[in-house]
């Protein structure tokens, strides 16, 4: 099927933001959202086990992701799905992870959200916080003694900054002056822990300051605000300055994940707040209002996106849950006589046609 959302995106030279790439940012953040409704859908529903929402964050996520090169490697949590659709990972790949079935490249290893695709530079999610920190500096350093013109970014929240590995993450890349981007969607609320008990910094952009490298603090709900700051980030890697932290402020509208009731820790006053906030309304408007949109095509690039989050989960939904077989796979790269006297012997009890 065809994807609008796996298209190779359209990105523009250093500071320059064409009606075409509004219009992409908007495509990619509607199928963000479509995904997120039925993501929560499909798990209340029994038919996925579990679903991390992004409601909010599409703006951040779509201005950083659509501000990268292809070959930058990206290091993500658990919510960042929009920042996959922006790399043009298709939402059949997606999905398949969702559900866990045999289409799924992580072969049901991993829970719903955490991805992971290698030949995207797209690297696995890890469940603790900040781990994916450190990991995203190897790279840049790799990245940078192999001669490559990339750069790595770390996505992480605001809980993120209080881990021992933000700290260890950032000294050692302002040390080294990595090609890297340290990217914080402060979306307020570290599942339910609020971002005035997160810290007594002013910001937390100016965490980066101990480090020796700037820190920026964006409004995350501007979806070009984020561009420009990435892009900005990114050619000042490039030209060996090192690494930069960019504080993206914004809103988490729906829960934790699925396993979490946003109503026993946050008032409806401050969610109405920030849902009148939502960066993508604000992109829809600025559109309409430009004449770039007229309110018809709107609706139906809506249709659209909701209709193409349907027909992947039409298309991934009756696959089959991976073969029992493959838990011998991928332990080593080449496997050991003694597995492979394991694995003979579990296939020898395989019943007939299919695997035990």
């Amino acid at each position: 099927m065809s994807s609008q959302a796996a298209r190779p995106a359209e990105r523009a030279g250093p500071g320059e933001i064409t009606d075409t790439l509004r219009r992409r940012m908007l495509e990619i953040m509607l199928v963000a959202r479509a995904l997120d409704e039925r993501g929560l859908n499909l798990q209340r529903q029994g038919r996925i086990g579990f679903y991390v929402p992004m409601e909010g964050q599409e703006g951040a996520q779509v201005g950083c992701g659509l501000a990268l090169d292809p070959k930058d490697w990206l290091c993500p949590g658990y919510r960042e799905t929009a920042v996959a659709l922006c790399r043009g990972i298709p939402l059949p790949m997606i999905l398949a992870q969702l559900f866990g079935n045999k289409e799924d490249v992580c072969r049901g290893r991993q829970m719903p959200n955490h991805f992971g695709f290698r030949e995207y530079r797209y690297v696995g999610t890890s469940s603790p916080i900040g781990t994916q920190i450190p990991h995203a500096v190897g790279l840049a350093l790799a990245a940078r003694w192999k001669g490559e013109k990339v750069v790595s970014v770390a996505f992480f929240g605001d809980g993120g900054t209080s881990s021992n590995d933000f700290h260890s993450g950032l000294n050692f890349a302002g040390v080294y002056r990595a090609p890297v981007i340290f990217f914080c969607q402060n979306n307020q609320w570290a599942i339910s822990l609020p971002r005035s008990k997160q810290t007594r910094s002013e910001s937390l952009a100016q965490k980066a300051e101990a480090y020796g490298f700037p820190g920026v603090q964006v409004d995350g709900n501007d979806v070009e605000a984020v561009y420009q700051a990435v892009r900005e980030a990114r050619g000042r890697a490039l030209a060996g300055e090192g690494p930069t932290l960019i504080e993206a402020v914004t809103y988490r509208m729906g829960p934790h994940s699925t396993s979490d009731d946003p109503r026993r820790y946050r008032t409806a006053e401050e969610l109405a707040l920030w849902k009148s906030r939502d960066p993508l309304e604000r992109l829809k408007e600025q559109l309409v209002r430009s004449g770039t949109l007229g309110p018809r095509e709107l609706d139906e690039l809506t249709e659209n996106a909701r209709a193409e989050v349907a027909a992947a989960i039409q298309q991934v939904e009756p696959i089959g849950p991976p073969e029992p077989s493959t838990l011998f796979d991928d332990v080593y790269a080449r496997r050991t006589p003694r597995l492979e006297e394991e694995r003979q012997q579990f296939l020898s009890q395989a019943p007939p046609g299919g695997s035990p």
